[in-house]
Formats: C-alpha cells, sequence, structure tokens
C-alpha cells in the first residue's frame, strides 16, 4: 500500500518505520525513529551505480539482483522480528522501498511504501523552519548558565528549544569535550524539525543564543534569520560565578583534550593570554585558566551585544542558584511584560 508524507506523520507513531537505504546514506540522515534494514549496502549501492552509468537501467537492475539475492532471507527475517505491518521508505520511495515491501509482502509482512520517500520527508522538515515561531532567545556572557535555565523553563511547562542539547555541543572552542559525537547538520536539522512539530505555534518559544555554527554543524538559514529579529532576555551573572560554573563544567576534561580545544583558539587569543593559559593549565590552576579565556570570551560577546542591543526587552540578574526559582521569574516576566513586541 503507498502512502503520502502526511499519511506517514499519522501511521509512524502506531507501526515501525524501516529505512531501506545503506548504512551510509542512514548514516547522513534519517528519520528519527526509523530502523535501517538496507536492501543494498554501501559498496553493493556504488557497484550498482557503476553499472547504471556504464552500462545502463537494465543491467544495474539485474546487478541489484545479484547482490540482494544471497542476503534476501535474512533481510526479511530481520524485518518480520521487527514486526508484522511497517511503514517503509528509501530516498524518493522507487525501486529500493518497492522491491523490499514485495519481499515483505511475500513473507505475510503488511507494508505501507511513503511516496516521495525520504526526500518527501526532509521536504516538510526544511519547510518547517520557515514558520513564524514566537521565539525569546535567552542570552548572557559565557557560564551564565543558558542552558541550564532553558531546561529550568522546560520543567515548568515552557515550549524550548534545545540546540545545544541536539547538536552534541555547547557552542564554543571547548563545547565538544566530554560529549558524544555531533550529528550531521542534515540529521541535526531532522532532530530540529521533530522538536518543532511538538510545538504549539501560537505559543512563546525560548532559545538560546547561538552563533550559526554549533560545532561543526549549522542551523536552518530560516530559523537563524528569526533568531536575529527575535526580542532577547540578557542574563547577567558575576564573572567570579561564572568562572566557578565553567571550572565545575570542564574541570573533570582531559587536560590534553582541553589544551588542544584551546590551541584552537590561540590567535584569536592572542599569543600571550595563551600562554599564560596554558600555563595555568599545566599547573591544574582551572580557575585561573577559566579566567583568562573568559577575557576572550566575554570580549566577544560584549560585540556581538551591539549587534542586538535594539532587540533586548528585558535585563535579569541571576546570582548562579536556585535555577528554577529563577526559571519561574522568567516566565513571571514573559507573562507580565511586553517582551514579546
Amino acid at each position: 500500500m503507498k502512502i503520502d508524507v502526511q499519511a506517514f506523520f499519522s501511521l509512524r507513531n502506531q507501526l515501525p518505520v524501516i529505512d531501506v537505504r545503506s548504512e551510509g546514506e542512514y548514516g547522513t540522515g534519517h528519520i528519527s525513529s526509523a530502523i535501517n534494514i538496507p536492501l543494498l549496502n554501501n559498496a553493493e549501492r556504488v557497484a550498482v551505480g557503476t553499472d547504471y552509468k556504464l552500462k545502463g537501467q537494465h543491467e544495474a537492475i539485474k546487478t541489484g539482483f545479484r547482490l540482494v539475492g544471497p542476503r534476501l532471507a535474512g533481510i526479511v527475517e530481520e524485518a518480520d522480528k521487527i514486526g508484522k505491518e511497517l511503514i517503509v521508505y528509501c530516498w524518493r520511495g522507487g525501486m529500493r522501498s518497492a522491491n523490499f515491501c514485495q519481499f515483505a509482502n511475500m513473507a505475510g509482512i503488511k507494508t505501507h511504501r511513503m511516496e516521495g520517500g525520504y526526500k518527501s520527508y526532509r521536504r516538510v522538515a526544511v519547510e518547517s523552519f520557515k514558520k513564524p515561531f514566537q521565539l525569546i532567545v535567552i542570552g548572557g556572557c559565557t557560564g551564565s548558565g543558558k542552558s541550564e535555565i532553558l531546561r529550568a523553563l522546560a520543567q515548568r511547562g515552557e515550549q524550548i528549544i534545545d540546540l545545544e542539547k541536539i547538536a552534541n555541543h555547547k557552542g564554543s572552542a571547548f563545547g565538544g569535550l566530554m560529549l558524544p559525537p555531533q550529528p550531521t547538520t542534515e540529521q541535526f536539522q531532522n532532530y530540529l524539525f521533530e522538536e518543532i512539530l511538538k510545538f504549539d505555534e501560537n505559543k512563546r518559544i525560548w532559545i538560546e543564543d547561538e552563533s550559526l555554527a554549533i560545532g561543526k554543524i549549522m542551523l536552518p538559514d530560516d530559523l537563524w534569520i528569526q533568531m536575529k529579529s527575535s526580542p532577547v532576555v540578557e542574563i547577567g551573572v558575576q564573572k567570579e560565578t561564572r568562572i566557578k560554573r565553567l571550572v565545575g563544567e570542564y574541570g573533570a576534561s582531559d587536560k590534553e583534550e582541553f589544551l588542544q580545544a584551546m590551541t584552537r583558539i590561540t590567535k584569536r587569543l592572542g599569543g600571550q593570554h595563551f600562554k599564560a593559559a596554558k600555563e595555568k593549565l599545566l599547573q591544574g590552576d582551572m580557575d585561573s585558566t577559566i579566567e583568562i579565556l573568559l577575557t576572550y570570551y566575554d570580549k566577544a560577546y560584549n560585540k556581538g551585544l551591539e549587534n542586538k542591543k535594539d532587540r533586548i526587552r528585558l535585563k535579569s540578574s541571576w546570582d548562579g542558584t536556585n535555577v528554577d526559582d529563577y526559571a519561574a521569574q522568567l516566565v513571571s516576566a514573559a507573562e507580565l511584560q511586553p517582551i514579546l513586541v
């Protein structure tokens, strides 16, 4: 049975979703809930593609069947273990998903083949970033606890977009330390889209102030443009408090990895500051190391603040303790003050 992408969104919470593309395609980007059962693996896909270019479609199809044949029983058995009714997609909802469904149906597995495939899902995902969201951007110097505040807001029932959590990165040169590898930009966007699907677009959404790039991933241009024009709540936290928070955050990181990250910003930090920070790091004085690094980060933040000063609707000080109470204060401020204007 064929289904369009809208029917897919209705059915996917009830049925397992199978991605029959190669493991390489799946790794680049896939529907978040999908299980990968490649009809053609990476090497086989290359072989079929080569035959298609050199010998034409007919020979490529025969090559595909010859390669899949020995693995066909295993493919069907794997699908059968997942469920007796499945949603199936490939890149464009074409030959691979059609063949997979045919094999599965012969084994008594009911299938729903998504027309347009993953490409149609991506089209909907990319379009979603153009929606007019009611964003409130949380800004503040490095170490202000913006991510912690954001998550406390979520605990109070507020809608949030936690970009750093989705990206597996904290945004700075040190943001990847002690975190799992980042997704691809494409997969990051898929995860982001799935978060957006949960929102009531008529209500406010809190989001942390970020650069266009978070580590190696890039934010969607349309969302980034909205962030740059949205109202800002600026969080003010004393430098001493920020140093303590950052030491608590990065103090357990591998010293060599921290030094490598620091080396990447040598030019921006300045040779003298880099040398001083390195000496303190090797001495085990993390407080002094962070204090030196904040000289650069605070300067960069204050420079960027000039570009958003006209959008600051609320300046709020926080002592860095009791984040739940502070989140409650922000919610009250959002309710009582016209920070969305």
